[in-house]
């Protein structure tokens, strides 16, 4: 099997399910396009001598029976897409998956134990304020209510869009899956490091925390031109200062802290107004959730402190707070020793953003794989990987199957 044509040809296929008229990806949760790119899928794997099956909220399976099929080793990632993005987040470990499993059926025939590719249902929150509808079902987590009483921006319910679909919620009377005994999610970096070291490979070993915030200010709006600069409770001034201090912060404290004022708004945003309000949101992200704790807590006494100088008042929002996720140690071992014994160009590093292991990794141990993104970027019509590093991924993946599903 040619890994790298097959691999490349697959994801083209794919990515014409959804295709944007500028040139993405769109295709979000329940959507008409997200149905047929499920049901083409479905089609593959059957084509590939998998047996195939939805569950009832639409994450679709395929299974390459092992002789003990009482264990489970799953693999796979999400089919949804954030508008126009791109046609390798997500789906390249749904193709990588399948290709996987059809080669170990084809070299090495029935494993010992089940070994699954998962096209799961959503992961992105595209389309409803709702993130890990397909993981969270997995593992037993979702629960009804959270989604129940939601909509898209166009006003369609979740539940009508799900029923619409063919699927509908699962029994929370039944326990979740036992059978799962590791997950291993292969997915394309959506950062610049694998490239810039010139690795093919990345073998995950956390998955960093984050915290989220909404910072709102309220100064005192006023004519632009007859208030002295000395009489002004500029909102914005005091924004640019709090936004200055939080960033130069994380440049000092250096990798791998991150942080980013990703939306900022002013009120009344009037070219002849004295801006009376101000709102920005920081995301702060580290893999140790104690540097995180400690570089909030010093940034929330800077904006309180800058605050109080430029007399205005100041609200913070902390709406997230995810810690980090440590990928299983024992995985970890398993992957960079099939890396090293496949002589590929390999790095062990953390996972900038949150992808479905984080929610796999609470129950079950959990371990992933990254290949390149080209120039870093990612949620993108230009997001690309390199058809030999796709390769390179595959394999890495079938020599952590066979070592998982395979060998006593």
């Amino acid at each position: 099997m040619d890994l790298q044509k097959v691999a490349e040809e697959r994801l083209n296929w794919l990515g014409e399910f959804g295709q944007d008229p500028t040139g993405g990806v769109s295709r979000t949760l329940y959507s008409k396009d997200w149905v047929n790119a499920q049901q083409a899928l479905k089609g593959w794997i059957e084509a590939e001598g998998l047996e195939s099956r939805f569950d009832e909220v639409g994450n679709l399976y395929g299974t390459l029976k092992g002789k003990n099929d009482q264990e489970t080793i799953l693999t796979g990632s999400h089919i949804d897409t954030v508008k126009n993005g791109g046609k390798y987040d997500g789906q390249f470990g749904i193709v990588a998956g399948i290709l996987a499993l059809s080669y170990l059926q084809q070299k090495f025939g029935q494993p010992l134990k089940n070994i699954e590719v998962v096209s799961m249902a959503e992961e992105e929150g595209s389309r409803f304020p709702y993130t890990f509808w397909g993981s969270k079902n997995i593992i037993g987590i979702a629960k009804r209510e959270d989604v129940e009483n939601i909509s898209d921006f166009e006003g369609i319910p979740f539940v009508e869009a799900m029923k619409k679909s063919g699927f509908n919620f699962r029994d929370e009377t039944k326990a979740p899956r036992k059978d799962i005994k590791a997950f291993v999610e292969l997915h394309v970096e959506q950062g610049g490091v694998l490239e810039t070291e010139k690795k093919s490979v990345g073998v995950v070993h956390s998955i960093v925390g984050q915290r989220r915030f909404t910072v709102e200010i309220l100064g005192e709006a006023n004519h632009a031109g007859t208030t002295p600069m000395g009489y002004r409770k500029d909102a914005v001034f005091a924004a640019s200062e709090m936004i200055y201090q939080i960033i130069q912060r994380a440049k000092e404290l250096g990798d791998p802290l991150v942080t980013t004022v990703g939306n900022i708004e002013a009120h009344p945003n009037i070219v002849n107004v004295v801006p009376g309000g101000a709102t920005f949101t920081i995301d702060v992200r580290h893999t140790d959730k104690a540097v995180i704790q400690s570089f909030t807590e010093e940034i929330v006494e800077k904006i309180q402190s800058i605050s109080k100088a430029h007399d205005v008042e100041t609200t913070i929002d902390m709406w997230m707070d995810a810690n980090p996720v440590p990928m299983d140690a024992g995985l970890v071992e398993i992957l960079e020793k099939q890396c090293q014994e496949k002589g590929l160009n390999y790095k062990l590093m953390h996972s900038g953003a949150g992808h479905d292991s984080q929610i796999f990794a609470s129950v079950v141990p959990t371990a992933m794989l990254f290949v390149p993104s080209r120039k870093g970027i990612s949620h993108n019509p230009a997001e690309y990987t390199d058809p030999a590093d796709l390769a390179e991924g595959i394999k890495a993946l079938i020599g952590a199957l066979y070592e998982l599903a395979y060998k006593e």
